[in-house]
């Protein structure tokens, strides 16, 4: 079982619809420890086993379908369940304890990055390092490239499984570029998608996601790079990355987005995905013109 957990996600699914049958609804068997309860949300923190035709044993957010499912578990029960994954969600279903076991516990913290490593957040207001990357086109691009324009940029890697990680962003960038195209206010904004999966995620690859996607390549960039020179700039926003020793395709990640003025500074990062495109775009609209 992988021993990598998703640090700091905060994380909102997409409305279900309990009870009801869905043509492209998909289930599997899930097995695996509690780690921790979210009433609020109506989440639980899952370190599971393979999910065997669906994705490798990992440490994930899971929503459940009934609230009252959350009012037994505990961090460190044993459970087998049902995940029943749609286009646009996925929740647990028929949640049984089946035991319990002391939870494994994290290895002793490394002394927090100094500021010359250059692995420290970014705050507000900062400038955004360049960066070496690769675009959709093979074409070799800085993030100083896109200076002159605000930015919004989220993380991902196109073979995610879990619909409500990186094919959400997607969705929500593809709602982005729907509303800028429609409000000549906003058409500066450009929107930028890096994968942190260079060895999947080549340029023909990038270029074919974003077709499918229909993404306007004068609106939206796809970037890869170098692997260890993307994940320090992902680091940089608070990305975090484990990759499996036995498989680097094999990607435990948190949810980043962030917004970047005009002038390549820092203006937000948004947690998880408890964001909207709404919220995004008024965002947008607050940095005024100077930006």
């Amino acid at each position: 079982m992988r021993t990598h957990i998703v640090f700091s996600i905060c994380v909102a699914l997409a409305a279900l619809g309990c009870g009801r049958a869905r043509s492209d609804q998909r289930s599997y068997r899930l097995q695996g420890q509690v780690q921790s309860v979210d009433t609020d949300h109506q989440l639980v923190v899952v370190k599971h086993e393979d999910i065997k035709g669906f994705m490798p044993a990992m440490t994930m957010p899971y929503q459940v379908e009934e609230a009252k499912a959350l009012g037994d578990l505990a961090p460190g029960d044993l459970i087998d369940a049902t995940l029943v994954v749609f286009s646009n969600g996925a929740h647990l279903t028929t949640i049984k304890k089946v035991g319990r076991a002391p939870l494994e516990q994290p290895a002793a913290s490394a002394p927090a990055p100094s500021a010359a490593s250059g692995f420290e957040l970014l705050r507000p207001g900062e400038a955004v390092p360049s960066g070496a990357f690769v675009d959709q086109d093979g074409r070799k691009r800085t993030f100083a490239s896109f200076k002159g324009s605000p930015v919004v940029m989220t993380f991902i890697y196109t073979s995610c499984p879990m619909p409500t990680f990186c094919p959400l962003m997607d969705r929500q960038f593809g709602a982005l570029q729907k509303t800028l195209k429609e409000n000549p206010a906003l058409s500066p904004v450009h929107l930028v998608t890096v994968s942190f999966d260079p060895a999947t995620d080549t340029p023909p690859v990038l270029k074919a996601h974003a077709k499918t996607l229909g993404a306007d390549s004068k609106r939206w960039t796809f970037l890869t790079g170098d692997r260890d020179d993307v994940d320090q700039f992902a680091a940089r926003f608070g990305v975090s990355i484990a990759r499996a020793m036995d498989d680097p395709r094999n990607i435990t990640h948190n949810l980043r987005t962030a917004i970047i003025g005009a002038d390549g500074r820092l203006v937000k990062v948004y947690t998880g995905n408890e964001w909207t495109a709404e919220q995004i775009l008024a965002d947008l609209r607050g940095l005024g013109s100077g930006d």
